[in-house]
C-alpha cells in the first residue's frame, strides 16, 4: 500500500470518530453512562478505555516521529505482527471479545462527558501525528507498544492498530447506545 494512502485512509478513519463523539456529546449523562447490566461497559466506559490507550500511544508516537532520522517512503508494507495486531481491532459482525488489562479497564469508574471532549482532543493530536508522519519511513521507524517495551511496530502498523482499535470501541459505544434505545 501506498504511504500517502494509508495515512490518508487514517486521517479519514479518524475524522469519523471525531464526528461520531460530537453526536455522542449531545447525550444526556444518564444515557451515556447506561449500561446493559454490571459487566457490559457504558459509551462513555467504551470512550474512556480508548482515553487510556490514547495516553499511551500518542506520545510514544509523536516522541519516535520527533526523532526519527528517516525520510519518507512510497509504500509501506507491514509485518505480520502488525498486520495481524491490526486486523484483530477491526470491528466485525460477531465481535471476538478480548480480555482487557486491568489498567485499561475503566468498568466501573464514575466518569463525565469530559471523558468524550478528551478522546475529541486526542483524535486530533493523532491527526496532528499522522501529518508529520508523512515525512518519515512508517516502515524503519519503530514504536513500543502497551503491552510490552520489548515489542516495537513498525509505525505505519502502530497507527492502524490505535486507530482500528478506535474504530471498534466507537462501534461498541454505537451498540450500546442502540440497546438504551431498546429499553
Amino acid at each position: 500500500m501506498s504511504s500517502v494512502e494509508l495515512i490518508q485512509d487514517l486521517i479519514e478513519r479518524t475524522r469519523e470518530h471525531i464526528n461520531k463523539a460530537e453526536q455522542l456529546k449531545q447525550l444526556p449523562l444518564e444515557t451515556l453512562n447506561w449500561k446493559k447490566d454490571q459487566k457490559s461497559w457504558s459509551i462513555l466506559e467504551c470512550v474512556e478505555h480508548l482515553n487510556r490507550y490514547g495516553d499511551f500511544y500518542i506520545p510514544e508516537i509523536e516522541e519516535k516521529i520527533k526523532h526519527s532520522k528517516s525520510t519518507s517512503v512510497d509504500r509501506f508494507k507491514s509485518s505480520g505482527l502488525g498486520n495481524y495486531f491490526a486486523n484483530i481491532m477491526l470491528p466485525k459482525e460477531k465481535l471476538n471479545t478480548m480480555k482487557t488489562f486491568v489498567s485499561m479497564n475503566p468498568l466501573g469508574s464514575v466518569l463525565h462527558p469530559d471523558v468524550l471532549s478528551k478522546f475529541i482532543q486526542q483524535q486530533h493530536l493523532l491527526i496532528d501525528a499522522l501529518s508529520l508522519a508523512k515525512n518519515v519511513n512508517l516502515n524503519t521507524t519503530k514504536t513500543s507498544i502497551s503491552i510490552s517495551k520489548w515489542i516495537k511496530l513498525k509505525l505505519g502498523d502502530t497507527f492502524r492498530v490505535v486507530i482500528y482499535h478506535n474504530q471498534r470501541h466507537i462501534a461498541q459505544a454505537e451498540r450500546v447506545l442502540e440497546q438504551v434505545s431498546e429499553n
